[in-house]
């Protein structure tokens, strides 16, 4: 068994399976985050004010005539709603897309709503169907696979890429960014997001809800989109110098935005996953990763950030009770065969079939690639 350790420069621990550790008791994740930002926020703040207005000049141009000129997805976090909020400061037309799994808490429906109502922004929401994202939820549960949240992900994905499709509009602007949620994510906590076939294979095997409705997205239709469409994913907040403590303040002062307690907390059940499933299933806290980027991007000291783990990743034991009881009831499970799940050991996404493969052969290709073109 592994000795514990973690490392003294942020809070990534040995719960990462490839995790390192220099002289130093520096790990491999931050030293590479932080490789990863001197090589990415190397201009000058004037030279990303030229790259933003260049951007923006390019999405402007190509929307007009168009009743949008970019997708932007919402979630209800922080990180896509200022993304929204930046785009009519600078006087973008852009559409408002949601994914609705019928797992939206109280607050993200706020949020969102009043976030669109306040910018004048058109909103477009996806409903899922209900019995198709259940059972594909519930055939997630029997595989016992670490990526719940790749079903939505994977949705959220395929839904933007629609829309821009619908449209005819080649940015999507998202609120993906560097600052924080950069630092890599590690193998054993996640799954390969246009992972298609595998979503199928879990599916046909533990399902019984024939999926007719629920979107999906495979690496091939990623490569169409990206490569022959020549619609772009575009991560909006890397083209500031973006601090999501200031962006909150922004939010709250300007459209009544309401925070959660964690990132990714706008959905009960991904509340739930993150706060409860992760850690007591799977041994991993989340919270580790998204505290690291915010210490080594400057945007909270790491003694602050080792306080969090002093408490459950739930910040209210009674939010915990109240989304246990709730999901459970939501999908059907007991308690004895909720606790049979958390304690059967997780199981490898790859064993069930995948086309991970693909995208990693298409990364190594490039690679050689760019050696041979230096």
């Amino acid at each position: 068994m592994k000795e514990y350790r973690i490392c003294t420069r942020c809070v990534m621990d040995t719960s990462a399976d490839d995790i390192t550790f220099d002289e130093n008791g520096y790990c491999n994740y931050c030293t590479d985050f932080i490789n990863q930002l001197e090589l990415f926020h190397s201009d000058s703040e004037s030279e990303l004010e030229k790259k933003r207005e260049y951007l923006i000049k390019k999405v402007k141009k190509d929307g007009q005539n168009k009743p949008y000129d970019c997708i932007v997805g919402v979630s209800g976090g922080v990180d896509s709603s200022y993304v929204l909020y930046l785009t009519k400061q600078y006087g973008l037309r852009p559409l408002a897309v949601h994914l609705d799994n019928g797992w939206n808490s109280e607050l993200a429906t706020h949020n969102i709503s009043n976030l669109c109502n306040k910018l004048g922004v058109d909103l477009y929401t996806h409903v899922i169907d209900w019995e198709e994202n259940r059972d594909m939820q519930l055939s997630f549960f029997a595989a016992n696979v670490i990526d719940i949240e790749l079903l939505m992900d994977n949705a959220m994905a395929a839904l933007n890429y629609n829309q821009s499709k619908k449209y005819n509009l080649k940015y999507m602007l998202s609120g993906t960014n560097s600052a924080t949620e950069g630092m890599r994510m590690p193998y054993n906590w996640n799954h390969y997001k246009y992972d298609k076939k595998n979503i199928l294979s879990i599916h046909k095997k533990f399902g019984k809800v024939k999926i007719e409705t629920h979107p999906l997205f495979s690496t091939w239709d990623f490569l169409w989109n990206r490569y022959i469409i020549n619609h772009k994913w575009i991560s909006f907040l890397d083209y500031f110098v973006y601090n999501k403590a200031a962006a909150l303040k922004i939010l709250q002062k300007e459209v009544d935005y309401k925070p959660y307690p964690y990132k990714h907390y706008e959905s009960v059940f991904t509340r739930f996953y993150q706060g409860y499933i992760l850690p007591h299933k799977f041994n991993v806290d989340k919270r580790r990763l998204h505290l690291s980027t915010l210490i080594i991007a400057g945007q909270m000291a790491r003694e602050e950030a080792l306080k969090h783990f002093n408490s459950s990743p739930y910040a209210d034991p009674a939010q915990e009770k109240q989304d246990k009881e709730f999901v459970m009831k939501k999908l059907g499970f007991t308690e004895e065969r909720f606790e049979k799940y958390i304690k059967t050991p997780g199981v490898s996404h790859e064993y069930y079939g995948s086309e991970k493969w693909l995208m990693n052969l298409l990364v190594y290709i490039n690679g050689i690639r760019k050696k041979i073109i230096k």
